[in-house]
C-alpha cells in the first residue's frame, strides 16, 4: 500500500451542505475500494490563483489516505466526471513527505492548544 494525498478544488457555487456531501462521495469511494484515509482537512473558500470556468474563488480539501496504486486511476476519473471539482491533483508521498505532513499537523494542534490557553 502507497502513501496519497489529494488536494481538490470545488465550485463555490456550492452550498456547505453540498460541499460536504461531495467530501463524502470522494471518501466513501476511496473506503469502497480499500482505502485507508488517514488524515483530511478542509482549507474552506480560498481565492484561486487564476480564473477557472470564470470564477475566482473555490472551495479546497485536501485527504491523504493508503491504498493501492491501481485506485488512483478510478479515483481520478470519479474527479472529470463530477462537474463540481474545478480541478484536483494526487500525489504519492515518500517518506520525507509524509514526516514533512506529520511535523506540520503536530506543529499546527500544538498552535492550536496554545492560542485555547491564551483565551482562557
Amino acid at each position: 500500500m502507497n502513501r496519497y494525498e489529494t488536494v481538490f478544488i470545488m465550485t463555490p457555487v456550492l452550498s456547505d451542505e453540498q460541499a460536504a456531501e461531495t467530501v463524502e462521495k470522494f471518501k466513501k469511494f476511496l473506503k469502497g475500494k480499500g482505502a485507508k484515509i488517514k488524515h483530511e482537512e478542509n482549507w474552506g473558500l480560498r481565492k484561486l490563483a487564476y480564473p477557472i470556468q470564470k470564477k475566482t474563488t473555490g472551495f479546497y480539501f485536501l485527504v491523504e489516505f493508503e491504498a493501492d496504486g491501481e485506485v488512483i486511476t478510478p479515483f481520478e476519473t470519479e474527479f472529470r466526471r463530477d462537474e463540481r471539482i474545478l480541478r484536483f491533483l494526487t500525489t504519492a508521498m515518500d517518506k520525507y513527505h509524509i514526516e514533512y505532513a506529520e511535523s506540520r499537523r503536530n506543529k499546527s494542534k500544538k498552535e492550536d492548544t496554545s492560542k485555547a490557553k491564551a483565551e482562557a
